[in-house]
């Protein structure tokens, strides 16, 4: 795949980023840009599972942890790095660092990881077959060791 900018390539200051998602908060409110985030970023993930070869596979969650870290970690987008992923019975947890979404936000910020949990959210769900729903469980800006996101199935 090609650079969609010949100079510049494919990155953006993260800064300008944080400006944009800030903006949309404050212009439409924290539900309605959470919802406006989700469906975008839940299609990217989809999408992103599609590239990968994660639709329907079998492989083991270190492999697919390692190949969503190269797509979204240092090598690829980096949107985040997953450092890993484990099933509690049904439930899949991804724990995560360095987080788009986190960037810049002091201690105990109320920010929540939206956009880097809908964009791992979409690959979880073609990676299982499954509807899950997200909830971001740990926060490394309110003490966590990481930035987990945990995936239930619905019912």
């Amino acid at each position: 795949m090609s650079a969609l900018r010949q100079q510049l390539g494919d990155f953006s200051s993260i800064f300008c980023f944080k400006a944009a998602i800030t903006g949309m908060g404050d212009a439409l409110r924290e539900k309605a840009t959470a919802i406006a985030l989700t469906s975008g970023d839940r299609a990217r993930g989809k999408k992103l599972a599609g590239e990968l070869g994660l639709v329907g596979s079998s492989m083991s969650l270190d492999d697919v942890a390692s190949k969503l870290n190269m797509a979204l970690g240092k090598d690829g987008t980096r949107l985040c790095i997953v450092e890993r992923i484990v099933a509690e019975g049904e439930n899949i947890k991804v724990y995560t660092s360095e987080t788009v979404c986190s960037a810049g936000e002091p201690p105990n910020s109320p920010r929540q990881c939206t956009l880097t949990m809908d964009a791992v959210w979409g690959a979880i769900e073609q990676l299982i077959g499954k509807r899950f729903k997200g909830v971001h469980t740990e926060c490394l800006l309110r003490g966590g060791t990481h930035d987990v996101f945990e995936f239930i199935p619905f019912e």
